[in-house]
């Protein structure tokens, strides 16, 4: 069910409002437009388009090309853009081309990154207020 209600937005089948929930982009899907929730987002395939969220936990063989801004940000796979977080862990295997902003950042050794790191760059971003509606957007609810 699709459904531009901001009291519907993306939790879990019969999870109370307030609960901890996520939703996953599996490797066979691919989004073309911005992504805004509330909740958690795992990717494992692949987004051209922004996304706002909580958290973010990208897989090692997603693509996000666009901007991401999230309370939390794990990266294992490509990304082409901005990253503003408070928190960016960025794996071995990730991939980026593009700036990043945080405030914590933990990054292993092997990880590729074309761009710069901004700390203290988070204060600008909580991840869903200062993101601007677009027309027309795509939010995951759950069946009642």
């Amino acid at each position: 069910m699709f459904s531009s209600r901001p009291d519907k937005m993306a939790r879990q089948s019969g999870a109370p409002r307030g609960a901890s929930s996520f939703s996953m982009l599996g490797p066979d899907t691919a989004i073309t437009g911005d992504i805004r929730a509330d909740a958690d987002i795992h990717v494992e395939g692949r987004i051209e388009g922004d996304v706002a969220c909580h958290g973010l936990v990208q897989g090692e063989q997603s693509t996000i090309i666009g901007t991401v801004r999230a309370e939390t940000v794990r990266l294992a796979g490509t990304l082409r853009g901005t990253v503003i977080a408070r928190d960016v862990v960025i794996l071995a295997t990730a991939r980026i081309e593009g700036d990043v902003s945080y405030e914590t950042l933990t990054m292993e050794l092997g990880a590729q990154l074309a761009g710069t790191l901004k700390p203290g760059g988070a204060e600008a971003a909580p991840a869903i207020a200062l993101t601007a509606r677009p027309e027309a957007e795509l939010i995951l609810t759950a069946a009642e």
